[in-house]
């Protein structure tokens, strides 16, 4: 989006808008931009807080008077919570997170495939009751995402699986199927749940998360420009404080 209205304002069209990913616009520079500090997916906050939503567009829209830019602001507040859904926890035990002597490669491969086998069935009954789902940017299938991203902890990187993408464009996508694939099982599970609760669910407790974290490691300052822009998307920035 920013670099859209970089033409959009060449075309004397005034923009702005809302950024998710600060590092994002801090480098597209787009003329006007309100970062918010909301979970990816929920630029204006939680669903049916009309109050909150209206102070977080005007406060985009108010950007229209800055009379020159680039400006980026940042919104002060955080979103509040959902506070009719309290108590939820995942039924399935997930095999416990493994200490930092274990977390070799292979390790932590096979315990991300088990992992993704004893979610498969719940995810089945999302997309069942759903009709839909949002796994498949990769092309690739769950298992093969999943294998594909422990074999990036390697030494050296396995080639692309798509030849028109790069490794690292593969791997930002396959952890994106990750993610949803784990997120949709979880909200399948008996109870309800909020954003927080499964985000807490899935960056605090899975195998999957830690081979997530420890991805982003290997890419910051890593010589492949294409794995150092990962740093800034592979984990929210809400869950940065689970890096060591």
């Amino acid at each position: 989006m920013g670099g859209l209205a970089h033409y959009l304002e060449g075309d004397g069209l005034a923009t702005t808008q809302i950024s998710l990913i600060r590092e994002h616009s801090e480098r597209m520079r787009p003329p006007r931009a309100l970062w918010v500090p909301f979970e990816l997916g929920r630029p204006i906050g939680v669903p049916d807080d009309a109050v909150f939503q209206t102070r977080v567009v005007m406060a985009a829209l108010d950007l229209l008077s800055a009379e020159e830019g680039p400006v980026l602001a940042d919104y002060p507040e955080d979103a509040p919570e959902a506070d009719d859904i309290t108590g939820w926890s995942c039924p399935i035990n997930l095999a416990p997170l493994m200490d930092e002597a274990e977390t070799k490669a292979q390790r932590l491969g096979a315990a991300f495939d088990d992992e993704i086998g004893r979610l498969r069935p719940w995810h089945d009954l999302a997309v069942e009751a759903r009709g839909r789902t949002t796994v498949g940017a990769s092309g690739l299938e769950i298992d093969a995402a999943g294998r594909f991203i422990a074999a990036c902890l390697e030494r050296e990187l396995p080639a692309s699986p798509r030849p028109e993408l790069s490794t690292p464009e593969v791997l930002r996508l396959a952890c994106d199927d990750v993610k949803a694939f784990y997120l949709e099982a979880a909200a399948a599970q008996p109870g309800r749940a909020s954003s927080h609760d499964l985000a807490e669910w899935f960056w605090g407790t899975t195998t999957a998360a830690k081979v997530i974290v420890a991805l982003r490691a290997l890419c910051v300052d890593n010589e492949d420009k294409g794995l150092r822009g990962l740093v800034g998307i592979l984990v929210p920035r809400a869950q940065l404080h689970r890096i060591g």
